[in-house]
């Protein structure tokens, strides 16, 4: 998978953005139990760097990101469209990404709110998404079936 890199700008990278992305990865890291130093040396980012993106101190570089996103259980791309480095996905492509039809209602009420709202929505799915494939992993893992 080929990732264009899009400049980060002053204006893209405000306060609320740093603070956003570190409550992402803050709550994902707290619910995979992973503590500051864990992630950290799994990571090979400092820990006091690790805290300081999370409280939205530090924006995290693409190499940060890269290295903190298996063990978060995200991809790179989700990582990075949640830090601004590439765009959210358009709606007009949710639909072969979900491999069905965008529900009528769904996108109009989504049409009817601004750009931003509409990319907080598409984040808090992933989110979500990513949470239920690693909890459906690890119920795997705990339940093999017998064949």
């Amino acid at each position: 998978m080929t990732f264009f890199m899009l400049p980060q700008t002053e204006a893209r990278m405000t306060a609320d953005n740093r603070n956003d992305l570190g409550k992402i990865l803050k709550q994902r890291r707290v619910m995979m139990l992973l503590t500051l130093q864990e992630l950290s040396a799994k990571s090979g980012v400092s820990p006091s760097h690790l805290n300081r993106i999370e409280k939205g101190e530090r924006f995290p570089s693409a190499q940060v990101l890269r290295k903190i996103a298996k063990h978060l259980g995200f991809s790179e791309g989700e990582l990075f469209t949640f830090a601004g480095y590439l765009p959210s996905q358009p709606l007009s492509m949710a639909d072969s990404f979900s491999g069905g039809q965008l529900d009528p209602y769904v996108a109009s009420v989504l049409a009817s709110e601004p750009v931003a709202m509409q990319r907080a929505v598409i984040g808090i799915l992933t989110v979500l998404k990513s949470i239920a494939n690693t909890s459906m992993k690890k119920k795997e893992e705990n339940n093999p079936k017998s064949k």
